[in-house]
């Protein structure tokens, strides 16, 4: 399997796919061809903790009815990736089929990774189906001649260049879309479908130096036991709650039990008094905030975990 020590430079990108690893985060990155979306994406599967015995039966049973591909040997014990196509049809990611509606890759991604790569490329139709699934990690297909009921309780991963030709990293000079080209082009990614992404980050191009560094670079194994030790964290936290991972923490309980000192807030209260956060990026910060913390042994977030995660939306300003 892909391995993360083959990623040169990225170390933002590479600690946010650590984040998002650790507390279940849905993740945007945006950033010119070539600046390592897709080989990043492809190594959080490996990242994430194997499949517990129910869950591996979940699995296995949605991919036992997929009748495109070859049969299923034996339990499923890690976490699935599927990466369709931008063209592909609504039917074809959320189910559907003749007869019995069968799953689709957002369900075969259950208990894993579900990423599209050129996401405003996609079908906005597809784009707006993935809304129901992300809200209640359960795809509901109605057809003639019957309803099934199919698991989609996956980590979406997009990735988007900067702008429709792609050259707007940097400076932009090379680049020729128009700000209607380019406002478009994001347009197709609904604010709702957004809404749910709390990492939403821009990744860059590796430079020369970084690709010829001779320094070691940690490899998946160290990365997944650290992602091991803040979900067994996360867990125990989030019992009382009936919760499992930072990412389904509700602003109530936010704000309520898990209300941090105004000392440690103070950097996102003086952004959202400045109109530049709003209630909902507040949250969301502070959900990627806990998982920070986590990941760094600490029993709550403080100031310095939360700047960290507000710097992880730096495509979220103002959302």
């Amino acid at each position: 399997p892909p391995d993360l020590s083959e990623v040169a430079g990225q170390g933002e990108a590479r600690l946010a796919l650590e984040i998002a690893a650790a507390g279940g985060h849905h993740l945007m990155m945006v950033g010119p061809p070539g600046s390592g979306k897709t080989m990043l994406a492809e190594r959080l599967p490996g990242l994430l903790p194997p499949l517990s015995d129910d869950e591996a039966l979940e699995v296995t049973a949605i991919h036992s009815l997929d009748h495109v591909r070859r049969g299923v040997n034996g339990l499923i014990r890690r976490p699935p990736y599927e990466r369709p196509h931008h063209s592909a049809s609504t039917a074809s990611i959320i189910g559907g089929g003749t007869g019995i509606p069968r799953p689709g890759a957002a369900s075969r991604a259950h208990r894993g990774v579900l990423f599209l790569d050129e996401a405003p490329e996609f079908d906005k139709r597809v784009l707006d189906a993935l809304r129901q699934p992300l809200e209640s990690g359960e795809l509901v297909l109605h057809r003639s001649a019957g309803t099934a009921a199919y698991p989609a309780r996956f980590q979406l991963v997009l990735a988007a260049n900067p702008c429709p030709c792609g050259k707007a990293a940097g400076k932009g000079i090379s680049c020729e879309c128009t700000p209607m080209a380019r406002r478009r082009y994001f347009g197709r990614l609904s604010g709702p479908l957004l809404d749910r992404v709390d990492i939403q980050l821009q990744v860059n191009r590796v430079q020369l130096a970084q690709l010829s560094d001779s320094e070691p670079r940690e490899g998946t194994v160290q990365v997944a036991a650290r992602v091991q030790v803040a979900r067994d964290t996360a867990r125990e936290r989030l019992r009382p709650f009936g919760l499992v991972h930072n990412a389904d923490l509700t602003g109530r309980i936010l704000r309520g039990p898990l209300r941090l000192p105004p000392a440690d807030t103070a950097l996102l209260d003086r952004a959202m008094g400045l109109g530049s956060l709003t209630a909902r990026g507040y949250d969301r910060v502070l959900r990627l905030a806990w998982t920070v913390a986590d990941l760094r042994g600490r029993d709550r977030p403080g100031a310095e975990d939360v700047g960290l995660a507000l710097t992880l939306r730096q495509r979220g300003e103002g959302q």
